[in-house]
Formats: structure tokens, C-alpha cells, sequence
């Protein structure tokens, strides 16, 4: 049989039904980590037949690439245009699927042991959930740069790390989801300041 004719007839999970095995994946991951994420205990989670899963993603890696699509595409990741930088970071950090989502907060926690010891999981995870969510981010500053909140010779590729590096750091070490007063902190008192000081006239 060729290798077309055997994609074509192979069972495949789509709809409804693929969101929900999906979830399932994001619901084991956050509870037990990468390292004892099985088939057996998606499938069981899922309530769905193990060769099914096999069929549709021949290894984890693949359920768990599929599984992080779903944190895509959320308020996060969607310009708020509050009209101001303050306004945008907090509506979009507070946001779901934003830096203080526990959805988020806990799919980090259970990747990070993992993705530096697995290249093309991390590579995989850099292109399909980090880049189009910095890419996200970026347009908020992008914006306040264009408003003249921050410098038109900022380096943007650092201030916009700066949030989500220190809620994820935090996050983190205490275990605890952000509230959303703690952002604000943040925002105020680092975030902000470091866009104010691109705009200080050169010596």
C-alpha cells in the first residue's frame, strides 16, 4: 500500500473530539509532568482508546505540541488597544491565556524540566507557542512606541521580555498564580520605568 493511500484510510481524532483528548493532555501534563505523561493516563483522562491516540500521534511529543495549540489564539494573544502601554500590558497579561493564567503557569512549570534536555521539543515549543505569543507582546509596544511612551530607538526585543520573564520567574518560585495587583506591581514599578528611561535625551 502507498504511503497516500495509507494516510488516507488511517483513522484519524478530529472536531470536538480531538479538543477534548487535547485537553486532557494539558489536564495530565500540569498535574504529573512531561516525564510521566503516558498514553495510558491520557487515554484513561480522555476516556479514549490508546491505539486511537497512537494512530492519530505516534509520540508524546506530538500529543503535547498538538495539546499547546490550544493555548493559542486566546485574549492574550490579541491586541487589547486600551490606548495606553500601562492599559495594554495589564489587559493582556491578565488576560487568558496570559502570563498570569494558571493554565499557562502550569504548562511551564511541568516543560521546563524537560525542554532543555530535549532540543526538538524546545525548538518545537520556541516556533509554535513562543514565538506567536512574544509576537503578541511586541505589537503592545510597538504600539506605545508609535504613541511616544517609549523611545523610537528602544530595544523592544528586551522590554517585552521583561513581564513575562519576572511573572514566570515568580510564579515559579512560589508556586502561586499572580494576582493580577502583583502585575500591576510589576508594570509599575519595573516595566514602565524601564520604557520611560528610553526616552531620556542621550548625554
Amino acid at each position: 500500500m502507498s504511503t497516500s493511500t495509507s494516510a488516507m484510510t488511517r483513522p484519524r481524532v478530529t472536531g470536538e473530539r480531538e479538543t477534548e483528548i487535547l485537553e486532557a493532555v494539558i489536564e495530565v501534563l500540569r498535574d504529573h509532568g512531561y516525564d510521566r505523561l503516558t498514553f495510558d493516563a491520557v487515554a484513561a483522562a480522555a476516556q479514549a482508546s490508546k491505539a486511537t491516540l497512537y494512530r492519530r500521534w505516534p509520540h508524546k511529543r506530538d500529543l503535547v505540541l498538538d495539546a499547546i495549540s490550544l493555548l493559542l489564539d486566546c485574549p492574550a494573544d490579541r491586541d487589547p488597544d486600551t490606548g495606553s502601554l500601562r492599559g495594554d500590558l495589564l489587559a493582556q497579561a491578565c488576560a487568558d491565556g496570559g502570563v498570569a493564567d494558571e493554565e499557562i503557569v502550569g504548562v511551564w512549570g511541568a516543560l521546563l524540566p524537560v525542554i532543555h534536555r530535549d532540543p526538538e521539543l524546545l525548538t518545537a515549543i520556541q516556533q509554535r507557542l513562543v514565538a506567536p505569543k512574544m509576537a503578541a507582546v511586541r505589537q503592545i509596544f510597538v504600539n506605545a512606541q508609535e504613541r511616544g511612551e517609549v523611545g523610537p530607538d528602544a530595544d523592544l526585543d528586551t522590554l517585552l521580555m521583561v513581564l513575562p520573564a519576572l511573572s514566570m520567574h515568580e510564579s515559579m518560585l512560589t508556586g502561586r498564580r499572580l494576582e493580577p495587583e502583583r502585575v500591576a506591581q510589576i508594570v509599575d514599578n519595573v516595566v514602565l520605568p524601564a520604557c520611560a528611561a528610553t526616552l531620556a535625551s542621550p548625554r
